[in-house]
């Protein structure tokens, strides 16, 4: 018999806590697309939180998803450090040049502070909005960087590297002062009526850095943060892979993890099944060319191999879709959710043992 039909936050806690709510839950990360919404450039669309919050509630009526994504670009938080940031028509805005341009700068770095800086207020200010105008009846999202991938923005990649494996002493350093901001972040949008926390930390996978190295820096960096955060936490790699990380991303404290379409769903559900809830994994990527056919079978795919018994989050691998992505493919997804992805399953996965 199928359940009857639950607001979206009572489907989302159903299913992360590993049960079979009404249907499998649907998250569209959708940021830019609220600018098409409005008929604005990207660049005016994230200069007032109006926008955002008038953006974000047109996309929840529209695609009929889960939740509400209170994220406005990556390099938001190095902007709140006095960084620039590179506005684009048609792609995420982008750092500018690194702020910590030598090493030795890390003795002397401090957090910014966030009641004092206008873009995170800005953040605040429509999370503010979006709760006053949804209640508890849809999840609002928030996102932070994590504190051991905040540094390719704060210095580049390949110092960022030479950092980590030749400066021990200023690695710790600026993950103390890292780790500090992002608690506070973190909390300041809780605070603000956002319901979870993405902690965006891409350098961890196991795609960028040997599992040795993990250990030591990102994963210790995860638990000292993650029981600060007053939160559910959800920790996402943005298209890299998690599965050789399964055994021990649990011990973080996070709920749930965002994971890549590089990765076979259903070992991915095996191997974190009744631990961590499942986000993922449609490819961001490839649906800008996906047809209705397309989104359909993508969408099957995905709840065949992920959504028994619930623990499982459709959703896209990257934690942002493209502004390439057409708003008709974007509805064929949702109808194919809402159509396929009821209580109890009708479909299965064919590869399964």
């Amino acid at each position: 018999m199928a359940q009857p039909q639950l607001t979206s936050m009572q489907r989302v806690l159903t299913t992360l806590s590993h049960k079979e709510p009404d249907r499998v839950p649907l998250f569209l990360l959708l940021t830019m697309h609220g600018a098409k919404e409005l008929g604005i450039s990207i660049k005016e669309y994230f200069s007032k939180a109006e926008y955002v919050v008038e953006g974000q509630l047109r996309m929840l009526k529209k695609y009929r998803h889960d939740c509400l994504y209170n994220f406005y670009y990556a390099p938001l938080e190095v902007e709140a450090w006095g960084a620039d940031v590179i506005f684009r028509e048609d792609c995420p805005p982008n750092s500018g040049a690194p702020f910590i341009r030598k090493a030795d700068q890390i003795k002397s770095l401090r957090p910014p502070s966030v009641k004092g800086s206008r873009v995170l207020q800005k953040t605040l200010e429509s999370g503010r909005s979006l709760k006053a105008a949804v209640g508890d009846t849809v999840p609002i999202i928030g996102v932070v960087m994590s504190p051991f991938s905040l540094p390719v923005m704060q210095m580049g990649f390949d110092k960022y590297l030479e950092l980590i494996f030749e400066e021990p002493a200023l690695f710790e350093r600026l993950m103390e002062v890292n780790e500090a901001f992002c608690i506070e972040w973190a909390n300041a949008q809780l605070a603000s009526g956002v319901t979870a926390i993405v902690y965006f930390d891409p350098v961890s996978s196991s795609s960028i850095i040997p599992r040795e190295t993990f250990m030591r820096t990102g994963f210790n960096v995860a638990r000292r943060v993650i029981p600060r955060i007053k939160g559910p936490v959800a920790m996402h790699f943005a298209s890299e892979r998690c599965l050789p990380m399964a055994d021990v991303l649990p011990d973080t404290g996070a709920l749930a993890v965002g994971v890549s379409s590089m990765e076979c769903l259903a070992a991915l559900k095996k191997a974190y099944g009744g631990k961590m809830a499942l986000v993922g994994n449609l490819n961001g990527i490839e649906m800008r060319t996906w047809n209705a056919a397309a989104a359909t079978n993508a969408v099957r795919d995905a709840i065949a191999k992920g959504g028994a018994g619930g623990g499982f989050i459709l959703s896209d691998n990257h934690g942002e879709i493209p502004w390439q992505v057409p708003e008709q493919t974007l509805l064929a997804i949702s109808e194919a959710a809402h159509t396929l992805g009821r209580y109890p399953l009708a479909i299965a996965d064919n590869n399964a043992a």
